[in-house]
């Protein structure tokens, strides 16, 4: 089924994104080495000591050559740097998809930040600042995806299987962190194609291979599609929303003061709070703490992603098969849900914080804590869409847009919190902080989010005036004539 197709190229497309997005996240530990993590270039304290001895590792100081001497601060600004531009496409990205066609603008994103990541390393020895500004275009191009999708789900997915589809799509960027993760660390510590810089040809090589794919088997709607059946046709016709998009003024009044609304944008900045946090800092974490070498921590910090996947799936056939059967109202599967994604991890963070030089309990309150987040995408992720398919697209532009200000927060924060070293208290800090931060925002989710279809998503503003004045001459009129 075309449905299907469209299915596995955005599922690809995912993978693609993040492994351009993520690769720099593990590469940074073979470019810059270990010896640049510690501040004031002393390795006086070193955590988990314990561990090196464990890992028969001969250099007691735990050091590594690195061709970079980046300091914390810089490699956060370096590793931050993505979602400078990232932010500014998120809204215009859905406006886009929404009026020209999200078709374009998803595969046009993808390719751009596949023939950039292509010059990260001649950016790298050139200037880090130029690599900064390279990654800010990255996020410039990359920002428009996740709005144009959900554009194209609006189009071509029936509602009673909009948890799962959204769902194997998403389970792209789990897979993408996994095997990038992995791979990353491979040919970081390899000879192909001068070690690192290998990291960013293969990633770019991929997503352009993938825009081929995408450019001639994809079309913008049902209606387009030259090859699609009859059966399937009417199928998705008669599952999604019967409401036509007219061509007016975006509703912007009701958007902004839509309870609904800002629990998915608080929701949504709490999610990306907690996940950028791990996904930038945790091979950091285990390289600098819990001593793993580039090849176990590539592989290490990829397993919690595959934990994701493997929650995720399950999960939305369930949320799917209650909705189908009006076992419980929309609303209340998302939110049961979304608190299992929020508080389940919270209650892992605070775990962590307190468990120490315990690699193997760490790793695998890790994997839990993604695990259990996987169920994000059965809840906020496919929110927007059930509360108006017509302006999904900007709606998850808005909320990822707010949402994407971790991405550099995040980073700079937990580089204050190390910066008078990498300890097991300051650590715990972090993970503390994230705990508080989804429990927060996951609260806030539960007592406001809702998933009806909005009265908002057929009408402009000036339609919604008109009618007010309309009904207020009527009433008028009817007086008079009293």
């Amino acid at each position: 089924p075309a449905r299907f197709v469209l299915t596995l190229l955005g599922f690809l497309g995912y993978i693609s994104l993040y492994a351009m997005r993520v690769n720099l996240s593990v590469a940074i530990v073979a470019m810059v080495g270990k010896q640049h993590h510690a501040e004031n270039g002393t390795n006086a304290t070193i955590t988990c000591a314990e561990l090196i001895v464990f890992k028969n590792e001969t250099n007691e100081n735990d050091t590594q050559a690195g061709e970079f001497t980046w300091d914390s601060y810089i490699q956060g600004q370096v590793v931050g740097s993505y979602f400078y531009g990232y932010i500014v496409t998120q809204i215009p990205g859905g406006l886009l998809a929404e009026r020209y066609g999200a078709k374009w603008i998803y595969g046009f994103g993808i390719l751009t930040t596949s023939l950039l990541t292509f010059l990260s390393p001649i950016a790298a020895r050139w200037n880090v600042w130029s690599l900064v500004a390279l990654r800010v275009l990255m996020g410039l191009a990359g920002g428009v995806s996740f709005p144009a999708m959900n554009v194209m789900i609006g189009k071509w997915v029936p509602k009673t299987e909009r948890s799962r589809i959204s769902t194997t799509m998403n389970m792209g960027v789990m897979i993408g962190t996994l095997l990038t993760n992995i791979v990353t660390g491979q040919l970081s510590e390899g000879s192909f194609l001068g070690g690192w810089p290998s990291v960013f040809y293969v990633s770019g090589l991929l997503g352009s291979v993938w825009f081929v794919l995408w450019a001639l088997l994809i079309h913008e709607k049902p209606e387009d599609h030259p090859r699609i059946s009859k059966q399937e046709l009417i199928y998705i016709q008669e599952g999604i929303d019967k409401s036509k998009k007219k061509d007016t003024k975006m509703p912007w009044k009701s958007i902004w003061t839509s309870m609904p609304m800002w629990a998915l944008i608080v929701a949504h900045f709490g999610q990306n709070w907690v996940f950028y946090t791990l996904l930038t800092m945790m091979p950091t974490y285990l390289g600098n703490v819990l001593h793993f070498d580039l090849k176990d921590n590539g592989l290490v910090s990829g397993i919690p992603y595959l934990m994701m996947a493997l929650f995720a799936l399950p999960a939305s056939v369930v949320a799917d098969f209650l909705r189908a059967g009006d076992y419980l109202r929309v609303t209340t599967i998302r939110k049961i849900m979304n608190s299992i994604a929020f508080f389940g991890p919270a209650l892992c963070a605070v775990a962590i914080a307190f468990t120490g030089c315990r690699p193997i309990i760490i790793i695998i309150l890790f994997s839990l804590s993604f695990g259990l987040n996987g169920l994000i995408f059965s809840s906020l992720m496919v929110n927007h869409v059930d509360m108006s398919p017509n302006y999904a697209g900007t709606l998850l532009g808005i909320t990822n847009g707010i949402a994407t200000l971790p991405g550099f927060l995040a980073p700079l924060f937990v580089g204050t919190l190390l910066q008078s070293g990498q300890t097991l208290r300051n650590w715990g800090l972090v993970y503390l902080s994230s705990a508080g931060i989804h429990i927060f925002t996951g609260l806030f989710y539960d007592i406001f989010a809702s998933s009806e279809l909005q009265p908002w998503n057929d009408e402009s503003e000036e339609e919604k005036s008109e009618k007010k004045a309309s009904t207020l001459s009527d009433t008028y009129s009817q007086q008079s004539k009293l």
